[in-house]
């Protein structure tokens, strides 16, 4: 922290209400400039290791704006409101603030004698640390930073905030985030239906992104590598003809098309409800087109759109009128192609296949039709969650058929794995 930071805000009173006024000199009992005051505050907490964002100042100093804090209490709960995304600079961010608000030091320098009562800070009856952590200069393993950090993601996942709650209530969320995790590492084979449904709401919280492509037509950009000749001629007119500045065209970016084909077949039941949220979470969040097979294939695109997973979950697989029945990949993808794929849907597109590949025909056929497949798609993503074991191998006929056409290969057999997968579609 630098002393100029500190010294800017520790100079400022809050004895009148904070008001976006022009800055006072120290100790001016007058109100004060917000916008020096967030700045101030926000670069000491920078300078410590804590990350503040440009945006969560802006925030910080328009919510001092609005609620105009006579107290510095109310001070505290704002800043820590505004400024901190993350429970584990919940110290740092105390530490911080008691030695900008109330002249706090640490112990080499104050002593703990000297130290201030922060307990009115707390909503629990635990004050918060008076002691910053070290900065983040290497002295931390990034293992244990990462770990905290993830801890932090999959408690924000379950909806509760360590900072709302108390002592007793805070370690019961700590709990329910290591069991989180834990359940995150879960074959999905081996989940109950409600580990499934929590699950489910962590899958569908997931963003599913759609790599881009170039377009074949151009538009008009600064830097493009084309000249717009048109666009230079019209400009001409406004200067006697005389083309002074030079239009020019480039290819713009565009999304490709996500296309998911999910087995729904007796060998994928304990799966197929798992891909469902993710099927529902892609279809939410881009243009991406949705089927289910078993030995008929099936578009879930429309059921899926709704916006509540249960509710989209159902319609579709009322819509599959044979669900866990046999295995027909061969049929499905063939299907699919004549159906769809020729329209448009797969040309260029990122095709995703949920399979663990026991075809129940022949498998040359089903080599057939991932040859005509991989001539349109773009990528060929198999997800076989058989994979996971160590002594896998792709040795049955209708999985060893198909895979001369794949571009990645994964298991995507618990929440950690979906991940790989996400990736694998957003990957070059």
């Amino acid at each position: 922290m630098t002393a100029s930071s500190v010294s800017s805000v520790s100079s400022i009173s809050l004895g009148s209400p904070v008001s976006p006024v022009s800055p006072v000199s120290p100790g001016d009992p007058r109100p004060v400039d917000v916008a020096a005051l967030a700045a101030a505050f926000a670069d000491s907490l920078h300078s410590v290791g804590c990350s503040v964002s440009s945006e969560q100042t802006a925030r910080f100093a328009a919510a001092l704006a609005a609620l105009m804090p006579s107290a510095v209490a109310d001070m505290y709960w704002i800043a820590r409101a505004t400024l901190v995304d993350d429970h584990v600079d919940y110290p740092t961010f105390d530490a911080v603030f008691a030695q900008v608000f109330t002249g706090m030091t640490d112990d080499a320098q104050r002593g703990e004698k000297n130290q201030p009562d922060l307990s009115r800070y707390s909503m629990s009856s635990t004050p918060p640390p008076t002691k910053a952590p070290a900065a983040p200069d290497g002295s931390e393993s990034s293992s244990s930073h990462q770990e905290n950090r993830r801890q932090s993601q999959m408690t924000a996942a379950d909806g509760t905030d360590e900072a709302d709650l108390g002592e007793d209530e805070s370690e019961r969320v700590q709990t329910t985030t290591s069991a989180t995790e834990r359940l995150g590492r879960h074959d999905f084979a081996a989940c109950t239906p409600d580990e499934l449904a929590t699950l489910g709401q962590l899958i569908a919280k997931l963003i599913v992104q759609s790599p881009m492509r170039r377009s074949r037509r151009r538009r008009r950009h600064h830097s493009g590598s084309h000249h717009d000749l048109r666009a230079t001629l019209r400009r001409a007119h406004r200067t006697a003809g005389d083309p002074v500045r030079i239009a020019m065209r480039a290819r713009q970016l565009r999304p490709r098309q996500i296309v998911l084909l999910a087995d729904v077949s007796g060998s994928m039941e304990h799966y197929a409800r798992a891909y469902l949220y993710l099927l529902h979470a892609a279809v939410r969040t881009t243009t991406a087109e949705a089927f289910v097979f078993s030995t008929n294939l099936t578009r879930v695109t429309v059921p899926l759109r709704h916006h509540q997973a249960e509710v989209a979950l159902a319609k579709a697989t009322a819509d599959c009128i044979d669900w866990s029945g046999g295995t027909r990949i061969a049929g499905a993808i063939g299907s699919f192609l004549e159906q769809w794929g020729r329209r448009g849907i797969a040309r260029g597109a990122v095709v995703v296949i949920v399979s663990d590949g026991w075809e129940s025909g022949d498998p040359s056929i089903l080599g057939e039709q991932m040859r005509r497949l991989s001539l349109l798609a773009h990528r060929i993503i198999w997800v076989n969650p058989r994979k996971q074991r160590s002594d896998y191998q792709p040795l049955v006929g209708g999985m060893s058929a198909a895979l001369p056409f794949i571009d990645r290969f994964v298991s995507g057999h618990s929440y950690e794995t979906l991940l790989e997968v996400i990736d694998a579609i957003a990957g070059p």
